[in-house]
């Protein structure tokens, strides 16, 4: 409807019928889960760079990757993250040292669902006790109590902790580990109702035992995969909309520290992939089980993992970097180094580029050298090999899904149309609610078409020209009656992605031109 004109005069009019540009998605962001020196638990933290990084998570710590995985993206390219601390295991690193503690055996039925450990932070010696009270204040909560923990002169209070879960909850172990210098608590069973396992009143002290060595504690595949409503562990990343790649390196280390069963690993790396399957914009990293020979690898891949999935790739093998802890070298999963050899080909060259045949930053050798005899039976089956070669360095040597479908076999076609699909989601929000009509039609065509053409120009698909490279249909043959009725417009789109020259091949031969001297 026209505006009202009720006395003579010039009126202008503000007409909204130009294009609304299509911003491309960014597509280099990656998340981690494991085990941390420090920090906030089952919190999904941005980490925009390796010093923010330390000074939020602590540095390295014995047994666990997610530190060096973190560190290997941004020295490969990474330019911003997220990072997610479980909440069971994890080390305060060597200084100050751990001390495994333990309640008094008549204390335990008092303590149920949590358990308590005593770091031992420059007064190795002092008793460490821990008092469990009611809330202050009148009708407190029946859920709620009060923890004080004290060990010489110092005390540190925390009130109002609760078992329960959930974001606006004071939940016990997210709290105390997160803000306790002198404790940490980890679940010792699933808790339903809070008030059955309720800590009673008293005062425990802590008992020290012997020190714990390694950095990280058994823990369940559950707990990694976590819950998307509580926004923990791996399915609490849906809360981040910019993640694109997926990374689980201390899934390896507690498999490699026998915390954890081949059966845990799968179930883990089964959720990373369903996912990205669900999100259907990001790719899941996976790390191969550490020591493996070639053949071995062609087993674990074919017979005991099995994936098949056009979301996520497997590498092959593990990486030598240095050891910070004591300047010697170690073997490392590869999945933060690939996360940031992604994001580095991104930005050189864009997402359309294979990230392979790129240098690995950081790697001094690999666990397992490969000739191209091995890689010959791996290749196939959508292992990607990281091969050191004489004069150019360690190099990805692999660009390949883990699906059995031929049209999704290279890993840059799938993220490609991860771009694609997230940047034209993300900017034609303004169609939902318009008039569902042929001038609606032209000008989804138009701004559709504007992006892809871009797409075209960078060298992402495949033809001279655009009508070469893709289309887009939205008119009046996909939009009938009964889909406007529906309260539908629908728009098909096709692209010719251009795929990775996986194998080069010079046809040469002898060539006599006829000629006679």
């Amino acid at each position: 409807m026209s505006p009202e004109y009720l006395s003579p005069g010039v009126y202008v009019e503000e007409v909204d019928k130009g294009s609304k540009p299509i911003e491309g998605a960014g597509t280099a962001c990656a998340a981690f889960i494991g085990f941390t020196e420090k920090g906030p638990v089952n919190q999904l933290t941005f980490i925009p760079n390796w010093s923010e990084f330390v000074n939020t998570f602590g540095g390295f710590i014995k047994g666990g990757y997610l530190a060096s995985s973190v560190y290997g993206y941004f020295q490969n390219g990474g330019g911003r993250c997220y990072v997610s601390r479980l909440s069971s295991g994890g080390s305060e690193s060597e200084t100050p040292a751990i001390a495994a503690a333990s309640l008094p055996s008549h204390t335990k039925p008092s303590l149920e669902s949590i358990a308590i450990s005593a770091l031992e932070a420059g007064t190795a010696g002092a008793e460490t006790v821990v008092e469990i009270a009611k809330p202050t204040g009148d009708n407190p909560p029946e859920d709620h109590f009060t923890m004080i923990v004290r060990r010489g002169g110092t005390e540190e209070k925390f009130e109002n902790l609760t078992l329960r879960k959930g974001k606006a909850a004071r939940n016990v172990l997210e709290v105390v580990n997160k803000e306790s210098k002198l404790i940490r608590v980890a679940e010792k069973e699933s808790v339903l109702n809070p008030l059955e396992k309720m800590p009673n009143p008293g005062v425990y002290p802590l008992v020290l035992s012997e020190v714990k060595t390694g950095a990280i504690t058994k823990i369940s595949s559950d707990v990694i995969v976590g819950s998307a409503a509580d926004r923990v562990g791996l399915l609490g990343l849906e809360i981040a909309d910019d993640v694109t790649m997926v990374c689980c390196p201390d899934l390896m280390a507690l498999y490699q520290g026998g915390n954890i069963s081949m059966d845990g690993v799968k179930a883990v790396q089964s959720a990373m992939i369903a996912h990205c399957e669900n999100m259907r914009d990001r790719f899941a990293i996976l790390d191969c089980p550490p020591g493996l020979t070639p053949q071995q690898m062609k087993d674990w891949r074919m017979n005991i993992a099995g994936y098949d999935t056009k979301y996520g790739a497997v590498y092959y093998p593990w990486i030598k970097v240095a050891n910070p802890l004591d300047g010697e070298s170690i073997a490392v999963p590869p999945c933060g180094y690939m996360a940031g050899v992604y994001a580095r080909s991104d930005n050189e060259r864009g997402v359309h580029k294979a990230p392979a045949n790129e240098v690995v930053r950081g790697a001094i050798g690999v666990e397992m050298p490969i000739t191209k005899g091995e890689q010959d039976i791996l290749n196939p089956i959508g292992v990607n090999c990281i091969r050191s070669f004489p004069g150019r360095g360690i190099r990805v040597w692999g660009a390949r899904t883990l699906s059995s479908d031929a049209s999704w076999r290279y890993i840059n076609v799938r993220r490609l149309f991860n771009f694609v699909e997230k940047s034209i989601q993300t900017g034609t929000q303004w169609i939902v609610f318009e008039p569902n009509d042929a001038d609606l039609w032209a000008r989804i065509r138009r701004d559709i078409t504007a992006f892809l053409t871009n797409v075209w120009r960078s060298g992402a698909l495949f033809g001279a020209t655009p009508a070469q490279a893709f289309y887009v249909k939205c008119d009046e043959e996909n939009n009938p009656q009964s889909v406007r009725d529906a309260g539908q417009v629908i728009i098909e789109i096709g692209m010719a992605p251009v795929k990775p020259a996986e194998f080069v091949i010079f046809r040469i031969s002898q060539w006599s031109n006829g000629s006679e001297s």
